[in-house]
């Protein structure tokens, strides 16, 4: 029986990774920089410029959104970690999408790196 962790090796040996010091270029060629997060993590802290579509209904927006219906657009993706963002980008190279990366080591990695973080200000009702 396969493990979360066999999953995501195995999807990162079909998809491109890129490197934290190449991320910053790949996000500037993207049309779509791409946060598959949960919306509380996207909102505690995200890179600018990213949308979230968190993994969970990745497959259905993508279906559902005709934004989203060019499949050789280039794209960047990023969770926490990687893993997240392996398993989105290997789906999505399944539903046809041509020029999908991900970002090794996540949203942590470029936090750790002190490479720039959007944090939505929260509404105060005082």
């Amino acid at each position: 029986m396969k493990t979360a962790h066999d999953l995501v090796q195995e999807a990162k040996a079909r998809i491109h990774e890129v490197p934290l010091e190449e991320a910053q270029a790949a996000i500037n060629d993207a049309v779509l920089l791409l946060d598959v997060r949960e919306g509380d993590e996207y909102h505690a802290g995200h890179i600018p410029g990213a949308v979230s579509i968190p993994r969970g209904i990745l497959e259905f927006k993508l279906s559902n959104d005709p934004a989203l219906d060019l499949r050789d657009q280039p794209i960047v993706i990023y969770c926490k970690t990687s893993g997240r963002a392996a398993l989105a980008a290997a789906t999505m190279k399944e539903m046809g999408y041509l020029h999908v990366q991900s970002i090794e080591g996540g949203f942590d990695a470029w936090q750790d790196a002190g490479k720039p973080v959007v944090t939505p200000d929260m509404l105060d009702f005082e």
